[in-house]
């Protein structure tokens, strides 16, 4: 007799997971929205203050919610601890030694002077001394798992955010025990616990760099020879697994463990393959834990205390703005850079809901407290991806390009030709445009190619596109322009733009495939390239030839199937003659010089 199938709330809220998982990351990704946003949303949605508090009165809601919020609590700590194991494997240990000077200065500064600030402002207000500084230490962190996935950790935010994350992560376990040391019942025993917490986290982590060195590159060596991608998996979890085990035994956080062994594996020839096959279960945990943060979002209570939290969010938010910003600038940074992280480290931390939690037990602060203040923190955490498109947009508008002496040239764009667009295509055509002693101006809006221009020496004038500020440039006395955004939509707006502005101005514009070539060309475009196009050509090309196809036949078939593409691109651009394509590399190693152009 067949059992029936018992429909468990675990097998239902890993289905809502999952689905959610499903629909969220295409649909976000559709309109370019980072997922963060959708799984918070969700979890608004989903959890027991969204649908799941009318349960009781519709239970096929039971299906589509999250009936046990506490369960999900492992598996969202397990995906922080696989967040910071992946950004382990994305440094190395010179690297690391490297952000020294960032981790231990400015982290230490940032976390120290941001804590006495908000903690002197509660203070203020009427708390009791112990639980400001405990409040302050709570609040002044900033979330590792939100913040490092939006900024990376290779661009000068990224840097300046992974160091003081860094010291926030290493300060948690001081923070903890600071807490218990000042509860009114704490003995001096916590300060000697403290203590022995570090020497023996010190001597743990000694000993899984030293065994970690010498046995992982023959496990993983183990494990690549049986070809087993199910294998080599098991292998990365059970490091993952062992060293947060290990540090959370001696009581240090389990964090520190996952980043040491994502370092440690950074230094052999595999961590390309283990970052490859960890990076789908960090993304489906780190969902599961930005589920949990929108179910700890109640509306009712916001609106009912809605002025008190919108000023202690805009407070937190504008002290460590201020502060971060501040001392980056203090320290070098662009202003771009240091208004960019300020901003995007300016909400609260997802750990910070668990030193509130220490902060309560010791009962430095009254329960409501707690329940105030960590809804606070789930809202700063909420809004952190917009915050980071807000620093975005920011930064471009203070961090201006400086003023470039262009041959003393009272209009900027007289004899020159104007490059729209220096991303990776803009600073190939500008380094071309160079070699050869063509005069060149490149316009973009993103500060941080700021500073690489000036290091190629190459004359860039901030501004964007998308705005009205080429209308405030005469574009009429350049030689040509060159459109090389990798935006298909804002291409062809551009496009059509100049060309009813400047009719007869030779203007070539970067296209995607042949289809994106005919729309630019309807749009006026003098010549489109299609950089898919050659690049398959040349990739079919070199197959056939390399496989033992005949030099001839090959030449011939790809003539052939080029004048198809241009056959289509005349005919869907509503062109007069067939456009010109470039040649291949065989034809240029053979003699031909291509096609004729001419329909």
């Amino acid at each position: 007799m067949a059992s029936e199938l018992h429909f468990s709330p675990v097998l239902s809220d890993a289905l809502v997971i999952l689905g959610s998982a499903g629909i969220v990351i295409p649909v976000f990704a559709r309109f370019r929205i980072t997922p963060i946003i959708g799984f918070i949303l969700v979890g608004m949605l989903v959890g027991p203050f969204g649908l799941g508090r009318l349960v009781f009165e519709y239970p096929w809601l039971q299906y589509i919610t999250i009936t046990d919020p506490q369960g999900l609590e492992p598996f969202a700590e397990f995906g922080i601890i696989l967040l910071l194991f992946t950004i382990g494997l994305e440094l190395s240990f010179n690297r690391l030694w490297q952000l020294r000077r960032m981790v231990f200065g400015l982290g230490a500064l940032e976390l120290t002077i941001s804590a006495a600030l908000i903690a002197f402002a509660l203070m203020t207000m009427g708390q009791y001394w112990t639980g400001a500084m405990g409040l302050g230490l709570a609040l002044a962190l900033s979330s590792t798992a939100l913040v490092l996935p939006i900024s990376g950790t290779k661009s000068p935010v990224g840097k300046a955010a992974l160091s003081m994350l860094l010291f926030e992560d290493i300060a948690i376990v001081p923070i903890i025990f600071l807490l218990g040391a000042m509860a009114p019942y704490a003995a001096s025993g916590g300060v000697g616990g403290l203590w022995y917490t570090i020497w023996t986290g010190g001597l743990t982590v000694i000993a899984l760099m030293i065994g970690g060195r010498f046995f992982l590159p023959r496990l993983f060596a183990q494990a690549a020879r049986t070809k087993s991608p199910e294998l080599f998996l098991a292998a990365s979890l059970l490091v993952v697994i062992v060293s947060a085990l290990a540090t959370a035994a001696v009581g240090l956080s389990p964090i520190v463990g996952a980043l040491i062994a994502g370092l440690l594996i950074a230094e052999t020839e595999y961590h390309t393959e283990v970052e490859g096959i960890t990076a789908p279960f960090k993304g489906l945990a780190l969902g599961i834990f930005l589920i949990t943060v929108g179910m700890g979002v109640d509306l009712s209570v916001i609106a009912a205390n809605a002025w008190p939290i919108a000023l202690a969010v805009s407070g937190v938010l504008l002290v460590k703005a201020l502060v971060t910003g501040g001392l980056l600038r203090m320290m070098g940074a662009r202003r771009g850079t240091a208004v960019e992280t300020g901003i995007t480290m300016s909400s609260p931390s997802e750990t910070t809901l668990i030193v509130l939690s220490a902060a309560a037990t010791a009962q430095l602060i009254q329960p409501q407290t707690a329940q105030f203040w960590q809804i606070v923190t789930a809202i700063g955490l909420t809004i952190t991806p917009i915050l980071a498109l807000l620093g975005r947009k920011v930064a471009r508008h203070v961090d201006a390009a400086p003023a470039l002496s262009l041959d003393g040239d009272s209009d900027p764009s007289e004899g020159r030709a104007i490059i729209i667009g220096y991303g990776r295509v803009g600073r190939l055509i500008a380094d071309m445009m160079q070699k050869h002693g063509q005069r060149f101006l490149a316009i973009d809006s993103d500060p941080e190619l700021v500073e690489i221009a000036r290091l190629r020496k190459h004359p860039l004038m901030f501004a964007d596109a998308r705005g009205p500020a080429l209308d405030r440039i005469d574009l009429s006395k350049a030689s040509a322009i060159i459109l090389t955004m990798d935006e298909p939509v804002l291409a062809a707006r551009l496009l059509r733009k100049l060309r009813s502005s400047y009719p007869d101005m030779p203007i070539i514009a970067r296209a995607r495939d042949t289809e994106h070539a005919a729309e630019l060309y309807r749009a006026g475009a003098t010549e489109a390239v299609p950089e898919t196009l050659e690049s398959s050509l040349q990739l079919s090309e070199s197959v056939l030839v390399n496989i033992g196809v005949a030099m001839g036949p090959v030449i011939a078939s790809i003539h052939e199937k080029r004048d198809e593409f241009r056959e289509k691109i005349m005919r869907e651009g509503e062109l007069s003659r067939k456009p010109k394509l470039k040649t291949s590399l065989a034809d240029r190693a053979s003699g031909n010089k291509g096609e004729p152009e001419t329909a």
